[in-house]
This record gives structure tokens, C-alpha cells and sequence, in this order.
């Protein structure tokens, strides 16, 4: 290597974090430990006794941490480690801390919970593994784990962990960095490498964290990653659904989806996954579609989380060079809080509400293969593929053990994602847009999956066309998308949830009706009326009845 001047002003960000051995003041090698540095010297000047010293790294801790280190007992010997020590490489901040020691992972765990005044749980008994829960001022939570090496010592430890940029310790007694992977060099250089060429067969699930954190970061996987990838990918069946679940949820949450998506198809993970994703491939459709249902699913993903960027509180429209999400902005600009409302609702603690409608979109054509047909014409139609995709989607939900109302929220956006097209197209072909009992059928049918509806249904067009949309059709979907919008938040007792003017006791009393099906309809006829504003009070919803009734002696509905 050359040889550099140890000036911590100038020469600090090569070696940041790192130890080097030094000759009359000259770094003449470097290495993660002590002894890599030491015998990276020897290699070169072995007849010279190097000084080896410690660079400090270019961070600051977090508060917290001093927090911790003030609860720990005098002289602990504890490393903050994996995904933290990354974070504070790549100047992120961590949610959770992970600490390793040599032992009492619970029973410091407890001793620290207690001094921060936090909640304590005991993690993994076998592990010895305690975790510390603390409560944030905006009410989210920060968890500190406290494990037991790995291991025999703490190089063992890292060198059984997934990937190099993860095996990196932070000493808290000190503050200096124990690197025996070189982790540190490829978090500089934005490489993922596996720790060893065991580390995908020792736990497959780490092919998709691989995946997901190349993503995250903006990172490359490594060509020997990439192949022992390859090849434990069908041991994926030997890992639980749920740990699976919690992987494929994190990519969809995280950025760039779509070429995750394509990253895990590529390497032959989905037929382990989510087999039935692939029948999507090749499978061509008519105008205005430009690509196979798989090339379009996946640019679905990608324009989803623009048209979501783009209504994100803060944006600016006027900044982007993207005449489509400019209009997007200007349009439906004004919903901003509310949709950011909408999707800080989520139906699980565990997993994101964007993450879910990321996976609906995944899915929304799922049965177009099984449905392709030929009319007359030779125009490839896909009859009732969302009605059949909606139970696909469902089921791989179930699967995965998602909760029953995310599930039910899943099979919502599919089965109904359809339903925006045909808005656009009456208005595109004429010149109508939706009434009032359309809306309020719309929002019936969907709830609160009505939003995600919206926002799925203008990705779904640009993923359609790309760069053969047209400002017309893009105009004509967004005057859609607004008035949808201004029904369900600014006029939602007059469109969408128009009070109840009856109940069923009523009917039966006034009308002299016996109970039975004929109620539900009837009432469902009223509120629809009230939608379309033909139904404004109780005597006119009772003498509304009163002649449904006499059109209907059989209460068969006339729609």
C-alpha cells in the first residue's frame, strides 16, 4: 500500500474508524483489529516495529448511548454491534441497538431497563437475550437487545453474522471499532459480501435481508454473494412464514421495491417465495399497455411510490422535472395530510400500511394469465382476473399469517382495483364523470382501501403506458382521483356515510314490514338515495319507501 502521513486533520477518512501501523509517523497498513494491522505491516516491513493505533471514526454517538454506558457497571466489557455500528458508519441513526457481551445478556438487560425507567423482556433464554424497550417522546419505541456472544469471543461473533457491513463492534469502554471482516472498507466502498461462503446456507433468510439492504443503501452485492444466493435459495422452505413475511414486507416498504422484486426473480428466489408471481411473465396484453404483465406489475411498484413521493407532505411540484408528478402535485396537492394520516394508520404494528398496499399492487394482476382470452377482434381481454386475483392475493396473506383485516384490506384493493379504469374511461369516451350513488358505491365496497384505490389506480396507468400517456388520459384519471378525494374528506356525510335517517324497527313499524332480507335492501336503497342527494330527511326516506315498496311487492332491487 502506499505509505501516508498519520495526520488526523488530513489524512483521517481513509483510516477513520480503523487501526494502523505506524513507521516514524507514516501509516504503512491498516486492518480492522489490532492484529490485521499488525501483520499487514510485517508483510512489508518486517524488520521495522510498527506502532499500531486507533483512527477514530468520522461519528458521534447518539445520546443514548452514553445513556447506556452510564447504566452499565464499571469496567463492562460490551460492543455495540451489527446494523447500529453501519448506521453510524454511513451517518444514519439506528431505530435499535444491539449489544454483545461475554455474558448476562438478561440480566444486564434488566439492570439497564431499570435505570432507564424502561420495559424489560427476556428475549431468548437459550441465548441468554434481553431487550430493553424504551418509549419515545412521539410514542414510538426503541429497542435495545443485550445477547451473549455467538461464540467463544467476540471474533467468533462477527464472523457468524450475515454480511461484512454488519460485523463490525463498537467498543463502548473505549470507543474503537473491531473490524476482523474488513466491514468498515466495504461500507466505504458500497459492497455487500457475505461473511462466509456458509452464511446463506446457515440462515437462507439472509438472501432476502441481502436483497433488501442493497436497496436500502444504495448498495452492490458482491458476485460470490450473489451465487451462494443462488444456490441456498431452496432451502427458503425450511424458514418460517413469518420470518419470510417480516423480510418481503421490509422490501416493500423500502425503496426501489421494483428492482428488489426483479432482483429476487433473477436469482430464483420467487418460485421459493411467491411462485405463482411468475406466471406473469411473457404474457402479453393489448394497447394501451406496452409490457408483459410481469414487466408492467413491477413497473406498477415503481411508479406507485412516485405517485406517493409526489403526495408526500413537503414536496415540492414545482421542483420536479416530471411534467406527470407536477400535475400530480398541483392537482392533488392539497390532500397531503390526509393521505400522510392514511398511511400512518396502520392495520399492524408490525408492518407498514404502504408495505401492504405495495404488496396488493404486486398482486392486482396476479390471474391475468389464467384469464387471457382472444375476442373477436384479436384484443386480449382479461375477464374477471381481479375478482380471481383478489382470492390469490388473499391466500398468500393467509400464508404469510397476516392478520384477518389485513387480509381483508389486500383482497379489497385487488378485487376492486378495476374500478378507477372505468371511472377514467367514461370520462375519457363521455365526458362524464362519476355521480353521486357511483361514489358512494365506490367507498361502500372499498372503505378505507377507497385511498389506496386511488393511488394504485394512478400507478396502474403510468405502468400501463410509461412514456406513451397522454396528458389528457393522465389529466382526466387526476380529475378522477380529485373528486373521489373531495367526496371522502370534505363531503363525507353528504356522499359517502350519509347518516341514517332509519333503522329497520322503523320499517317494520311504519311499513308494517315482517323482518327479513327485504330490510337490508331497502335500507341500502335509502342511503344510496341520500348519496345522490334524492333523499334528504325522514319523511321523504319513509315516503321513499313507501313507493320502492309498491314498484317492488316481491323486494326484488331495481337497479
Amino acid at each position: 500500500m502506499n505509505e501516508e502521513t498519520a495526520n488526523p486533520e488530513k489524512h483521517q477518512s481513509p483510516y477513520a474508524g480503523r487501526w494502523v501501523a505506524l513507521v516514524r509517523g507514516r501509516v504503512i497498513a491498516q486492518g480492522g483489529t489490532p492484529e490485521q494491522a499488525l501483520r499487514a505491516s510485517l508483510s512489508s516491513r518486517y524488520k521495522e516495529k510498527p506502532e499500531i493505533v486507533f483512527m477514530p471514526a468520522n461519528f458521534s454517538l447518539p445520546p443514548l448511548i452514553n445513556r447506556i454506558k452510564n447504566a452499565l457497571p464499571p469496567e463492562q466489557e460490551i460492543y455495540l454491534v451489527g446494523g447500529a455500528v453501519r448506521d453510524l458508519l454511513l451517518s444514519r441513526l439506528s431505530p435499535d441497538l444491539d449489544f454483545a457481551l461475554p455474558s448476562n445478556g438478561i440480566s444486564l438487560a434488566r439492570k439497564v431497563a431499570n435505570t432507564l425507567d424502561a420495559h424489560f423482556m427476556p428475549l431468548d433464554d437459550e441465548r441468554d437475550t434481553g431487550r430493553v424497550i424504551l418509549t419515545n417522546e412521539d410514542g414510538s419505541h426503541t429497542f435495545l437487545d443485550f445477547a451473549t456472544y455467538r461464540g467463544a469471543n467476540l471474533e467468533e461473533d462477527l464472523r457468524a453474522r450475515d454480511f461484512t457491513i454488519n460485523a463490525i463492534a463498537l467498543n463502548l469502554q473505549g470507543n474503537t471499532i473491531v473490524d476482523p471482516l474488513d466491514g468498515a472498507k466495504d461500507v466505504l466502498a458500497k459492497v455487500i459480501r457475505a461473511c462466509s461462503p456458509t452464511s446463506l446456507s446457515d440462515d437462507p433468510v439472509r438472501i432476502l435481508r441481502a436483497v433488501r439492504q442493497a436497496a436500502a443503501f444504495g448498495f452492490k452485492i458482491d458476485k460470490p454473494t450473489r451465487e451462494w444466493m443462488k444456490q441456498s435459495a431452496d432451502q427458503l422452505g425450511r424458514i418460517s412464514a413469518e420470518r419470510l413475511r417480516d423480510e418481503v414486507f421490509k422490501i416493500l416498504q423500502g425503496p426501489r421495491a421494483d428492482a428488489s422484486i426483479r432482483a429476487l426473480e433473477m436469482l430464483g428466489v420467487l418460485q421459493y417465495l411467491m411462485p405463482e408471481l411468475l406466471k406473469m411473465k411473457g404474457v402479453e396484453q393489448s394497447l394501451p399497455h406496452i409490457h408483459d404483465v410481469w414487466t408492467h406489475t413491477l413497473s406498477v411498484l415503481d411508479y406507485l411510490n412516485q405517485v406517493i413521493s409526489g403526495l408526500r407532505v413537503g414536496y415540492d411540484a414545482e421542483k420536479t422535472n416530471d411534467m406527470f408528478t407536477g400535475l400530480l402535485g398541483l392537482r392533488l396537492g392539497r390532500f397531503r395530510e390526509q393521505i400522510a394520516a392514511h398511511f400512518a394508520n396502520s392495520l399492524n404494528v408490525d408492518r407498514s400500511h404502504r408495505s401492504l398496499l405495495f404488496f396488493a399492487a404486486l398482486y392486482h394482476d396476479v390471474c391475468k394469465p389464467e384469464t387471457k382470452t382472444l375476442d373477436e377482434t384479436g384484443r386480449i381481454r382479461f375477464f374477471d382476473h381481479d375478482m380471481q386475483g383478489a382470492e390469490v392475493a388473499a391466500e398468500r396473506a393467509r400464508s404469510f399469517n397476516l392478520s384477518n383485516d389485513e387480509v381483508e384490506r389486500i383482497h379489497a384493493i385487488v378485487k376492486h382495483h378495476m374500478r378507477i379504469h372505468f371511472f377514467g374511461s367514461r370520462l375519457l369516451a363521455d365526458k362524464q364523470t362519476p355521480s353521486r350513488k357511483a361514489i358512494y358505491r365506490f367507498f361502500r365496497d372499498s372503505g378505507k382501501a377507497g385511498i389506496d384505490l386511488i393511488l394504485l389506480g394512478l400507478a396502474d396507468l403510468r405502468g400501463a403506458s410509461a412514456n406513451e400517456l397522454t396528458l389528457e388520459t393522465w389529466t382526466a384519471y387526476l380529475d378522477i382521483a380529485r373528486i373521489l378525494l373531495e367526496n371522502y374528506w370534505e363531503r363525507p356525510e353528504e356522499v359517502v356515510t350519509p347518516p341514517r335517517l332509519l333503522d329497520g324497527r322503523d320499517l317494520i313499524t311504519e311499513l308494517n314490514l315482517k323482518p327479513g332480507p327485504v330490510i337490508g335492501q331497502l335500507l341500502e336503497t335509502i342511503r344510496e338515495n341520500q348519496a345522490a342527494g334524492k333523499i334528504e330527511n325522514r319523511e321523504q326516506a319513509l315516503s321513499f319507501a313507501h313507493e320502492w315498496l309498491k314498484e317492488n311487492p316481491d323486494g326484488i332491487r331495481n337497479t
